[in-house]
């Protein structure tokens, strides 16, 4: 992967560390490049829950019908009202990047708004800290802060092995 286009610059993720701060909640308009639209038979529990829980505000709506929602620039879900829900949730999830921070309130909220709604926090290979939730709407979301990254750490070799090495270290190193 040494031909990638460094793009931080455009994302809102802050660098990964114990001090990262989330940014601000984007109020902007802008076209869409992706977002989740996720049935709900119950507007305003939903929104309860994705604002309180998850982190969301409610950037607009239709009443009775639509509100869409956002986190951070580029975090753009639409709850719509529906009839009929699944009465589980479906093998698909979506993720949202949070910071680490973040975590444990989102968890404990999570927990006693849903209780059986929350798996982890988990850490993964790939050098980030997950938590699942199962909202409302039976909607699978992963919440995924970075880690701070250690060069000489199981996750730094992980990914080394597949080809990515952070800036600054040499990618014939051994870590």
């Amino acid at each position: 992967m040494s031909d990638h286009y460094p793009a931080f610059e455009m994302s809102p993720v802050p660098a990964p560390g114990p001090d990262a701060v989330p940014p601000e909640p984007f109020r902007g308009i802008y076209g869409m490049p992706a977002f989740v639209t996720i049935p709900t038979n119950d507007l305003t529990a939903s929104v309860d829950f994705w604002t309180q829980g998850l982190g969301f505000f409610a950037l607009f709506g239709i009443p009775g019908r639509l509100v869409h929602l956002r986190r951070w620039a580029f975090q753009d879900v639409l709850l719509v009202a529906a009839e009929d829900l699944p009465e589980r949730s479906s093998a698909m999830s979506v993720s949202f990047a949070c910071v680490l921070s973040q975590v444990d309130s989102l968890v404990e909220y999570c927990r006693a708004a849903r209780p059986g709604s929350v798996d982890g926090p988990r850490d993964t290979p790939w050098n980030t800290r997950d938590v699942t939730v199962t909202t409302p709407e039976n909607a699978t979301v992963v919440l995924t802060a970075a880690k701070p990254f250690d060069p000489a750490s199981r996750e730094a070799r992980n990914l080394a092995a597949i080809g990515i090495t952070a800036p600054g270290v040499d990618a014939g190193t051994r870590v």
